[in-house]
């Protein structure tokens, strides 16, 4: 396949300096014109508090910095920039830290049996990135086997960390077959680790095979030692189905997409797309890559990129995304927006069929919080799951009308 690369103009000429300055600087490689544009972008700023929470949100703090820095410091406010240094310094010591930890949990791990694999966070900060300073992450995502959950948690109590949320044992199991991953806290709420045995809920229809993608791993240097992690077809299918499903609010999570398309230069995009097809996951993959190349100007296989553009849902999700991105919303979508671009975003009528059935009937944390029954009765959830969301949505519904 022959790649094209465009740099990113008319998908962003309609927004303001400040989201326009954030895409340029997620622009993977060195670009030419890019320090030029970023000086051109610093003069038209105007709320400098403004750009940095928006840089926060979108996980771009660092790069903001460090593309500011190499290319026209003298142009920044110096309380600007001083508290760019802070937050760039404070995002370093915190991802060296998190590493450390990453690094102390996979050998945990190993030394008990359990096959982990890191994804997200440090790996794609030091492989994407080139730098732990680089890439904005919170927490710890390691994916193990399903049956090495529970004595995975065992391991993550042991050493300090919570569940979280805290569950019955009927309730944890319930909760294990429904979802995909579980998070631990330490004192303090810090060291978030999600424990992941799949990438998305059971009604996302997204079927994992842990023994295909552990033949697959490959090799990266991470602090000071060689780990294991996702090959780059299976990371950008994961990648691809994340951002989805959370809409593609965070700018920096697309910078990821176009990295690893910029970044991989042994990526097999038939395989990419054959797995796509097969999982049904095509279109999200389609959007997430059109993304990157669109707005941060990423090398795509020409098919790929006009396959995209010939999808009418996907240039349609994108528009959507897009004007999100760009109308300065700093808050996560609410669930009915979700759940809408979610169905657009699957190819299949089944797999929609199932995200629909998946939301009707399979139970959650709400529901169990909402009537405790005790577990000779814990089938009843599911029947009484479809009446809570008629309750709760219905009425919002009916308020919005009035």
């Amino acid at each position: 396949m022959s790649a094209l690369c465009q740099p990113a103009g008319p998908a962003i000429s309609s927004a303001s300096a400040e989201a326009a300055l954030l895409v340029c600087c997620g622009r993977p490689g060195e670009h030419s014109v890019a320090a030029s544009e970023i000086r051109s972008l610093v003069r038209q700023i105007t709320d400098w508090a403004s750009l940095i929470r928006a840089a926060d949100f979108h996980g771009m703090l660092p790069l903001l910095y460090w593309r500011l820095h190499a290319s026209c410091p003298e142009a920044v406010p110096g309380e600007a920039l001083s508290r760019l240094r802070d937050e760039f310094n404070a995002n370093t010591r915190h991802n060296l830290l998190l590493t450390g930890e990453l690094c102390d949990l996979l050998d945990l791990f190993e030394s008990n049996g359990i096959p982990a694999i890191p994804f997200k966070g440090p790996v794609l900060a030091c492989w994407l990135y080139g730098n732990l300073a680089l890439r904005q992450f919170v927490d710890l995502d390691i994916l193990v086997p399903p049956r090495h959950v529970s004595r995975a948690r065992e391991l993550l109590v042991q050493r300090g960390y919570r569940p979280d949320p805290v569950l019955t044992p009927t309730q944890e199991q319930a909760f294990l077959r429904s979802t995909y991953d579980y998070s631990f806290l330490r004192e303090g709420g810090e060291d978030l680790v999600e424990l992941h045995w799949a990438v998305a809920p059971r009604q996302f229809c997204f079927p994992l095979n842990y023994d295909r993608l552990w033949d697959r791993l490959q090799s990266i240097p991470l602090g000071g030692k060689q780990i294991r992690t996702l090959s780059p077809e299976d990371l950008l299918l994961i990648l691809c189905v994340h951002g989805t499903r959370h809409l593609w609010e965070a700018l920096g999570w697309i910078c990821d997409i176009a990295r690893l398309a910029h970044a991989t230069d042994r990526m097999n995009w038939q395989e990419v797309m054959r797995q796509a097809r097969a999982l049904g996951c095509e279109r999200m993959v389609l959007l997430g890559l059109f993304l990157a190349h669109d707005l941060l100007g990423a090398a795509l296989p020409d098919e790929i990129s006009e396959k995209a553009r010939a999808d009418r849902e996907v240039k349609a999700l994108a528009r959507q995304v897009r004007d999100r991105l760009f109308a300065g919303v700093h808050s996560p979508p609410g669930l009915l927006e979700t759940h809408r671009f979610c169905l657009r975003a699957r190819e299949r009528l089944r797999d929609r069929l199932r995200y629909c059935l998946g939301l009707a009937l399979i139970p959650n944390e709400e529901d169990w919080a909402m009537l405790p029954l005790p577990p000779s009765l814990f089938f009843l959830y599911s029947l009484l799951r479809p009446i809570r969301l008629v309750r709760q949505y219905g009425s919002n519904s009916w308020s919005a009308n009035r």
